[in-house]
C-alpha cells in the first residue's frame, strides 16, 4: 500500500467559532463536500462516525474515529475500518476571518499507484478538495445569511 496526502487550505469571511460549529456538524458534510453521500453518527459509539463515498460510479464506505480533538482549533481523524485514510483540519482564527488547512491522506495498492499517474491522482483530488473548501465557504455564507446556528 502506499499513502499519499494532500494539503488545502482557503481563508473565510467568518469567525472561527462559526467556522467550527459548521464543520463539527459532520452529518452536514454532504451539502459542501460533493463526493460525500452521507454521515452517520451511531449513538451506541459517540467518537465514531460512518462515511459514505461516491464518485464516477464507484462508491466506498468506511468507519471513522476522531483521533485528536481541540475545540476552535483542530479535528483530526483516522478510518478504523474500510477506506484506509486518515487527516486533520486546522482552524487558525483571524479575528473576523478563518483559516481552515486540511490535509488528508489515503493509502492505495501499490498496483494502483503504478497503473494511474500519481501526480494526475493528486491533482484530482486536490482539485476536489480545494472545491470542497470553497463550497464549505458558500455554505457557511448561506447558513449566516439565514442567521441559522447548528444544532
Amino acid at each position: 500500500m502506499t499513502w499519499l496526502e494532500h494539503t488545502v487550505q482557503i481563508e473565510v469571511p467568518h469567525k472561527v467559532d462559526w467556522v467550527w460549529a459548521n464543520w463539527a456538524d459532520l452529518q452536514a458534510m454532504p451539502q459542501w463536500m460533493r463526493w460525500i453521500q452521507s454521515v452517520e453518527l451511531p449513538a451506541d459509539q459517540p467518537h465514531l462516525s460512518i462515511w459514505h463515498l461516491g464518485a464516477n460510479g464507484f462508491t466506498f464506505a468506511w468507519k471513522s474515529r476522531i483521533t485528536k480533538q481541540v475545540p476552535l482549533q483542530m479535528i483530526q481523524w483516522e478510518s478504523v475500518d474500510g477506506l484506509p485514510n486518515r487527516g486533520a483540519v486546522r482552524f487558525y482564527g483571524r479575528g473576523e476571518t478563518t483559516i481552515l488547512k486540511l490535509s488528508v491522506a489515503y493509502s492505495i495498492p501499490g498496483v494502483i499507484a503504478q497503473i494511474m499517474d500519481s501526480l494526475f491522482l493528486g491533482q484530482l483530488v486536490e482539485n476536489s478538495l480545494r472545491n470542497s473548501l470553497e463550497n464549505f465557504a458558500r455554505y457557511l455564507e448561506r447558513r449566516k445569511q439565514a442567521e441559522v446556528t447548528p444544532a
